[in-house]
């Protein structure tokens, strides 16, 4: 594998020439790593409204195979505007790029109660409710691609503190998500009614943490901390300027081969951290396995469990990073043992089918998922020039939106 160290020009090694003259600012009470945390937890957690209030899309419109749509359209209007991003990332402005997703997450959040307050009504076979659901589903991501690419390529031009905080967030967004499941159904009732309530708490929720997160985006520039690191990327892009001449669409082109040369491992790593996770996750837990104890409490419990989990593991990365990119690429491909561990659990020895041993692959799974998400997410910017940076993270984000579509095409034809 053709792995490469950190680059000479990441923050770091710059500050160990520019902190003899300037003093790096403190980040009082850790404001921007909350901000990047909570910006993490926001670009997920449209999609994760969608999808956890999918029981009362199906009541609404039993025809239709709503998660699986969902989930097609949502990835596929996410990758293909992010191969434009990457295409035309230096010619446009991350800060703009951002809050106009930002936004078009509130308009795509909208949509849903305003409908269902004004048209459906809560009445079943309305479809053009549906379509109309599809599409704010399609315009959420939308929204994901001008977000996630632009916050994750903006803390891969910072430490890896706020790279983690970016990540864990992502996790955090899961962890409510499943935490408002539970409230929900102890709350309220599971017949219509009731299901019409939760998800219109999902997007309530989700809508107040978007206006947070657009708050929070706008003040991030101007705290100390971070103006101080964007000098350095200023400085960079001035530098090659002067060296190469402005960046025209051949250079750049040429410049993004080489980017994506420099972190395809990274890359494939996440990818195939997803295809792993998706294939199994949450399609298995939620169709495959029974409890007769739990009853239908055992897949939300076992959801909550990944998603707890996947949290710990993104949050270990702040106590510990594993910065050998060998070993954490082949610990993604070890993850495949995932498939008989699991198929162990549905056809195996009768202890492997109870309760147990299936909670604790699980929480296994979301741990690793975690940790080698974290890991690599935190290692890829850094291997790229600092004004590169940004594009490199946009490049791993596509990685992870294939690497998401790849499994769940696999989670649909392929049966533990």
């Amino acid at each position: 594998m053709g792995f490469v160290g950190k680059s000479d020009s990441d923050p770091e090694s710059s500050l160990l020439i520019g902190s003899a003259t300037k003093k790096i600012p403190e980040d009082k009470f850790h404001f921007a790593y909350v901000i990047y945390f909570t910006l993490g937890l926001g670009f997920l957690l449209p999609w994760n409204a969608f999808i956890t209030a999918v029981d009362y899309f199906s009541y609404l419109y039993p025809e239709a195979s709503v998660d699986r749509i969902f989930a097609v359209v949502y990835m596929l209007v996410a990758l293909v505007c992010l191969l434009i991003i990457i295409l035309y990332s230096h010619k446009a402005n991350a800060f703009v790029r951002i809050n106009v997703g930002l936004g078009l997450f509130v308009v795509s959040l909208l949509i849903v109660p305003i409908m269902d307050a004004v048209y459906i009504k809560g009445q079943v076979g309305l479809y053009g409710g549906f379509y109309v659901t599809a599409g704010a589903v399609g315009l959420s991501g939308l929204a994901d691609a001008l977000v996630q690419g632009g916050v994750i390529g903006a803390a891969g031009e910072l430490p890896e503190r706020y790279m983690q905080a970016v990540v864990a967030g992502t996790a955090a967004s899961g962890v409510l998500v499943s935490f408002l499941r539970i409230f929900t159904k102890a709350v309220y009732s599971q017949d219509a009614p009731g299901l019409r309530d939760s998800a219109n708490l999902y997007f309530a929720v989700s809508i107040v943490i978007m206006f947070i997160c657009m708050v929070f985006y706008n003040v991030a520039h101007r705290l100390p901390v971070v103006k101080y690191y964007n000098e350095f990327k200023v400085q960079a892009v001035n530098d090659e300027q002067e060296e190469k001449g402005a960046m025209t669409g051949s250079l750049w082109r040429s410049t993004l081969c080489e980017i994506v040369g420099r972190v395809k491992w990274y890359g494939f790593g996440i990818l195939l951290i997803y295809v792993v996770t998706l294939s199994i996750f949450p399609g298995y837990i939620t169709e495959d396995v029974h409890s007769q104890i739990l009853k239908d409490w055992y897949p939300i419990i076992l959801i909550t469990g990944y998603n707890v989990f996947d949290l710990v593991g993104k949050s270990l990365t702040a106590v510990y990073l594993l910065e050998n990119a060998k070993v954490a690429v082949g610990s993604c491909v070890a993850r495949l043992l995932f498939f008989p561990l699991f198929y162990g659990c549905l056809h195996g020895p009768m202890f492997f089918r109870t309760e147990i041993p299936v909670t604790i692959l699980t929480c296994l799974l979301g741990l690793t998922n975690g940790y080698f998400t974290s890991v690599l997410m935190i290692m890829a910017p850094k291997i790229v020039k600092l004004q590169h940076a940004e594009a490199a993270g946009i490049v791993i984000v596509l990685f992870l939106v294939v690497g998401l579509a790849a499994g769940s095409i696999v989670s649909w034809f392929w049966v533990i």
